[in-house]
This record gives structure tokens, C-alpha cells and sequence, in this order.
């Protein structure tokens, strides 16, 4: 949606919380938000869109005593030439006009088509940058149901579990790997929205937002997912098919923290990293997988596993057999006396 007036963003912000009130965003983000320290700043993702635009304004709304330490994040990735730099610009205005710190980025090198997977990782890449030296760690994100929806179809296609496609989810933590640094936070509070309701009220509020002309496009995969297939899925269904896709999501954020609960009290791995087979004797594979996983990304080796070797290395624990199972490059799964550990494929130096 393009306008050639200015908006009064503060008036627009008050109306835009009237018809979105703090009850119509997702419990468990207010419930976390609440208990925040009160000098905490915040981030927001802001790229200028219906969604982005409507985030901003209802956390500078619904939380007052945030707004001196709101930071805005743009990213120009600087594919769509003009359109791109007035993205910037209007971000920039709106930011103004709210009295919110605004930070562009943008890449230094234009890119002919790094695809959808590239764009996001160097978005991700610029919150980083920009948040560690602000010694900031929440970032606030505009996903909404029909994001929900969109992301079930495309990681169904992968064949994802339910840590997938329990994604994207309200409050997501990030551990820092680092003792006596607390963890980051991704968080979206527009999960109970549809796109189109908050459309309606950001444009029924006064406000304004910046349309990108690739989401018209299908060149990447979510969007053929946005413009073909869940339309489609819709109809099909004859209910309400994306409020059930956030549904799904919900229940299966619950059935993978449990999953995740059980894993810490089996305790399995030992500091010394190896893996007590023992521990998951008649354990559901289900449990078993996930802290199979665990072990994997405990070792701190870009492990080279397909799918199917994966899959090899598991039936191999479940059954507890003695065996040694490749990793690439970096080594081999061992199992030796009931345990899983590691063994090095590189050769110990020799004293001289």
C-alpha cells in the first residue's frame, strides 16, 4: 500500500492497539513480556511491510515504557533497486515519527539472485551485528498465522519433526554456549493474526506500509506456497485451514518440549560426551532420536550424516550392538561396552 500522505504515526499506533489489544496477541508473549527487566531494550525486525509496520506500532503502543529503548532494524538487501532504498526511506520516517532509534543496514555488494535461503541468512546476520554491540538480546518479530501455515507446508515437504514444524514459534530462546551469558530471544506476537486482519486494521488505523513486488512473484518456493497452494488447501478444506495449521503448531510445540523434557532427565550424555546406551533401553524411538541428535551436536564437528545414515547410526543404538558408524571427514560413531562415543579419524602425533 502506497501513500502520498504522511502518516501521524503516534495517533495511528493508539488506534491500531484499540482494534488490536494486548488480548488478541499470543498469551504466552504477554505473559513473557511482563516479566522482562524493565531497562531491557528491545529490537524489531522492520522491512516496511503490513506486518512489521503493525509490530512496531503495537509495541510502542502497548508498552509505553519500552519506547526509549525500541530499535528499529532494517535491512535493504538491495534486489529491488529504487523500490528497495524507498523501503529504507519510509522506515525511516516512520521511525522518526515515533521517536524509535532506527538502524539500516544493507549489503555492500549487490547480489543477482542469492535466493531465499541467502536474503534470510544476511538479514539474520545484520540483527546480529547490530544487536551484539547494543547489548541487546530480544528481537521482535512481525510472522503471523499465515506465516504459520506457509512454513507447515514448506517443512512437510522436507520431511521435518515436530521441532520444525513447531516453527515459528512466540517465544523462541536462543542459549548462548557461553558461561555467565544469558540466552537471545526471538519473539513474535502475531501468531493468533491473520495477514489480512491486521492489513484491514493497520489501513482502518491510519497507517501505511510498503508492498514488496517479489511477493507477487514465484520465483521462491514460499511464495508459490502463498499465492498457490494454501489458497487452494483452503478451499479444499472448506473450514478454516490456516487457524488449524496454527492449532497444529501449538499442540505440537507442546508434544516436542515434552520430548525435550524427557531427554534432560535421561541424562544420557556424560561430560566426557559419550552416549549410556543404557539409558535408553526400551525408550520410545521417538526419545531415543532426539537425544541421538543431542549427541551429534555435542560433539562440535560438522557431521556429514545423511538421512539415511542417521537413520543406520539410530537402528544401530536402539539395538545396542557393537558397531562404528562413519561421521565424514571429522571421525566415526563408535559403539563400545554399552556406550556411544566419538573415535577421531585423525592420527595422534608421535613424540620425537
Amino acid at each position: 500500500m502506497k501513500t502520498r500522505r504522511t502518516p501521524r504515526w503516534p495517533v495511528a499506533a493508539a488506534a491500531l492497539a484499540g482494534a488490536v489489544p494486548r488480548s488478541r496477541l499470543h498469551p504466552a508473549v504477554v505473559a513473557w513480556a511482563q516479566s522482562r527487566p524493565a531497562r531491557e531494550g528491545w529490537a524489531v525486525a522492520l522491512s516496511g511491510g503490513a506486518d512489521s509496520v503493525a509490530l512496531l506500532l503495537l509495541l510502542w503502543a502497548h508498552w509505553p515504557a519500552r519506547r526509549e529503548r525500541l530499535v528499529a532494524l532494517h535491512f535493504d538487501h538491495r534486489l529491488r533497486g529504487r523500490a528497495s532504498a524507498a523501503d529504507a526511506r519510509f522506515c525511516g520516517r516512520l521511525c522518526a515519527g515515533l521517536g524509535v532509534n532506527f538502524v539500516p543496514g544493507r549489503w555492500d555488494a549487490r547480489r543477482k539472485d542469492p535466493g531465499a535461503a541467502g536474503a534470510r541468512a544476511a538479514r539474520f546476520d545484520f540483527f546480529a551485528r547490530r544487536m551484539g554491540p547494543r547489548r541487546l538480546r530480544v528481537l521482535w518479530l512481525g510472522h503471523q498465522q499465515d506465516d504459520v501455515a506457509e512454513s507447515l507446508l514448506m517443512r512437510l515437504a522436507r520431511g521435518s519433526g515436530a521441532g520444525g514444524l513447531s516453527a515459528p514459534r512466540p517465544v523462541h530462546a536462543f542459549p548462548s554456549g557461553r558461561s555467565g551469558v544469558q540466552p537471545s530471544y526471538h519473539v513474535r506476537p502475531l501468531l493468533t493474526l491473520r495477514k489480512a486482519e491486521l492489513a484491514a486494521a493497520l489501513r482502518s488505523a491510519g497507517g501505511a506500509w510498503r508492498e514488496d513486488a517479489s511477493n507477487v512473484q514465484d520465483v521462491h518456493f514460499r511464495n508459490r506456497v502463498r499465492r498457490r497452494v494454501l489458497p487452494a488447501w483452503a478451499r479444499a478444506a472448506g473450514r478454516d485451514a490456516v487457524a488449524g495449521a496454527a492449532r497444529s503448531r501449538e499442540l505440537l510445540e507442546e508434544d516436542d518440549e515434552a520430548l525435550e523434557a524427557w531427554a534432560d532427565e535421561l541424562g544420557a550424555i556424560s561430560a566426557e560426551r559419550a552416549l549410556d546406551l543404557r539409558a535408553l533401553a526400551a525408550r520410545p524411538r521417538a526419545l531415543v532420536r532426539r537425544v541421538l541428535h543431542r549427541w551429534l551436536r555435542a560433539q562440535s564437528i560438522p557431521s556429514r550424516l545423511s538421512r539415511q545414515g542417521f537413520e543406520a547410526l539410530l537402528g544401530a543404538v536402539i539395538a545396542a550392538a557393537p558397531t562404528r558408524h562413519s561421521l565424514g571427514n571429522h571421525g566415526f560413531a563408535a559403539i563400545r561396552r554399552g556406550k556411544l562415543v566419538f573415535e577421531s579419524s585423525r592420527k595422534p602425533r608421535t613424540a620425537h
